[in-house]
């Protein structure tokens, strides 16, 4: 994919940007649509949830919602050895 452009925006106390007009015109970047936020060693994507299959939705469930299934006393003991 080319890049088509390069904008600016500034990051809010919150965390949060506003993604400018011509770039939210995009296909996929419409009001109420979902995006997927890459995070990578030296750079952040922002990609429309639907250029993704179903295969990898389970990548981008909640982790409060799974963290209600995942996590106990239990949980923590037998994974303890695997955390970094």
């Amino acid at each position: 994919m080319a890049l088509l452009e390069i904008k600016t925006a500034t990051i809010t106390g919150k965390g949060q940007i506003a993604i400018p007009r011509d770039i939210r015109e995009l296909e996929g970047f419409e009001e109420g649509g979902k995006i997927a936020i890459l995070a990578f060693e030296n750079r952040v994507e922002l990609r429309p949830l639907k250029q993704f299959n179903e295969k990898m939705s389970t990548a981008f469930a909640s982790e409060r919602s799974l963290a209600v299934d995942w996590l106990s006393k239990e949980d923590e003991e037998a994974w303890k050895n695997l955390k970094k």
